[in-house]
């Protein structure tokens, strides 16, 4: 019997090949004698698991070798605060609120900057579109400049990362690419900070990937504690107190799958690129040639992995979920601050799994039309 098709946005689906290896090697990993879970973080047998996991994230990701990766604990609400404690010297630093995720983010930072500015919101929209980057009213000689690159809540996504240098701003960018990372590529060179939980595309809740910039390394304020300070981690390798080992090992085990991904000619986060494109755009057709259900996003920064929608008769909406679960289509009940429904289709997501949920909201649709 095939698994049901997992529509969480977050701890989210992890591919079937990364659990069944997980599962093959969790009573004896390579001979070792040994559960991951069981290892020390400085046995020679868990630092081959972390030394590849960092190298293949590196090469998956084309991250540049001035910066560096950082395998921390937390998820992104404590980016939230670690973020500010290194990077805002105690003085002025940028936000622009997309959604639900950098508000919180704003609100955290408040604690640790002594100004934060809202360069610029998408609250007036509601959150169904982002503000242009060239009305962005940035500070001079901010800290950092923030934004949440995909918000998993409210469905919004930059389709390309802000070049600050090109508004003005020398501020190295700070983005929050929990939901997206791996799904496509970065380009770093516009980046000086990025992090994400790996719940989502990456492996299991409790493990935190940051990339950094070296030049943004060494400047925590002095109340940092030490196991955030990202020159201490960086230093020692993110060993400077115990390291998530099983959220790394799965980690590890997903880069792998990601590199042996396959689309055309293209490998890795490329394919992976185009099919969450596919995915994205046969899920969106449907809902925008509907007149059941509508999405309220604005189409040039639509999110290729979170895809709220709602029905236009909202008390069906138990039936539809009851439905979905009858269908083995689980998860798919929005955000309680926005209501409606939302599909997460992270890359462990087939497109067999959208085509699915698409038959269901077709059926849906004429029962009750």
């Amino acid at each position: 019997m095939n698994r049901p098709y997992n529509f969480s946005a977050g701890p989210a689906a992890i591919p079937e090949e990364v659990l069944n290896e997980a599962a093959a090697e969790m009573l004896n990993w390579h001979g070792s004698g040994m559960s991951v879970m069981e290892m020390s973080h400085r046995g020679k047998e868990f630092i081959s698991i972390y030394t590849k996991a960092e190298a293949d994230f590196r090469e998956l990701m084309a991250v540049p070798k001035e910066f560096k990766i950082l395998f921390m604990q937390g998820g992104g609400l404590a980016e939230n605060a670690i973020v500010p404690l290194n990077l805002s010297r105690g003085a002025t630093v940028d936000f622009v609120v997309s959604g639900s995720w950098s508000q919180k983010s704003r609100k955290e930072a408040l604690k640790y900057a002594s100004e934060v500015h809202v360069a610029a919101s998408g609250e007036a929209s509601h959150f169904t579109s982002l503000p242009d980057p060239s009305t962005w009213a940035l500070s001079r000689g901010a800290s950092y400049v923030h934004i949440c690159s995909n918000e998993t809540i409210d469905g919004v996504e930059f389709q390309q990362l802000p070049d600050l240098k090109a508004l003005g701003s020398d501020a190295p960018l700070v983005i929050d690419f929990s939901s997206h990372v791996a799904s496509r590529p970065v380009d770093w060179s516009r980046v000086g900070l990025a992090f994400g939980g790996a719940q989502k595309n990456l492996g299991p809740a409790g493990l935190t990937l940051v990339v950094v910039r070296e030049d943004l390394l060494g400047h925590a304020l002095p109340a940092c504690p030490s196991a955030f300070d990202y020159r201490v981690v960086a230093e020692n390798e993110s060993m400077f107190n115990t390291p998530p080992t099983w959220g790394i090992y799965i980690a590890g085990l997903t880069f792998q799958w990601l590199k042996n991904q396959r689309e055309g000619n293209a490998t890795g986060v490329a394919a992976m690129e185009l099919r969450n494109i596919a995915k994205a755009k046969a899920l969106y057709d449907f809902i925008d040639n509907s007149s059941f259900y509508v999405n309220k996003v604005a189409a040039n920064c639509r999110s290729r992995m979170n895809i709220p929608f709602f029905l236009v008769d909202e008390s069906r909406n138990d039936a539809f979920l009851a439905g979905a679960k009858e269908h083995q289509l689980l998860q798919l009940k929005g955000h309680k601050s926005v209501g409606g429904m939302r599909a997460s289709v992270y890359n462990a997501m087939p497109m067999e799994g959208v085509q699915a949920l698409i038959a269901y909201m077709r059926e849906f649709e004429q029962k009750h039309s």
